[in-house]
């Protein structure tokens, strides 16, 4: 065993050897952040803001219909303020919401369970809005002539 460990013995003028560290990795993120603003971004964050908004208007409806049950009064004037033209044209809204929600509900089941969903994903978000533009242009003049009495 003799030889086998040697003792370290630096001088005053000697250094041990420095580890060379390796030089930092580029990012491969663009500008930092994590999203790059394409179409699969973009399906993500609508589907949140939709599923969010969707749910928080249940709520409210089921607060409302509830109210029948408190005092069918103060339901009458809930019910009353809804069929305002503001609450009227806040349904296309509410209605653009739901259909986005669901048609990209779809797109992402294809996503999940078709073998080649992956591969047109963008292909079948581009498809999505634009079920979503011909299905709101025609919702939306009907329901104003039911809104304002055209």
């Amino acid at each position: 065993m003799k030889g086998f460990l040697k003792p370290v013995t630096t001088t005053a003028d000697q250094a041990p050897a420095a580890s060379v560290a390796p030089a930092p990795r580029k990012s491969v993120i663009p500008g930092g952040t994590l999203y790059r603003g394409k179409e699969g971004m973009w399906s993500w964050v609508l589907h949140r803001i939709t599923g969010v908004g969707l749910y928080f208007f249940l709520l409210v409806h089921i607060l409302d219909t509830a109210l029948i049950r408190v005092s069918p009064e103060a339901y009458n004037i809930v019910i009353g303020a809804y069929q305002t033209p503001l609450m009227g044209v806040a349904e296309i809204g509410l209605v653009g919401a739901v259909v986005f929600h669901a048609f990209n509900g779809l797109r992402i089941i294809l996503v999940d369970f078709w073998n080649i969903g992956t591969r047109i994903h963008r292909s079948m978000f581009y498809a999505v809005l634009i079920l979503w533009a011909i299905t709101m242009a025609a919702f939306t003049p009907r329901h104003l002539m039911f809104v304002f009495g055209w």
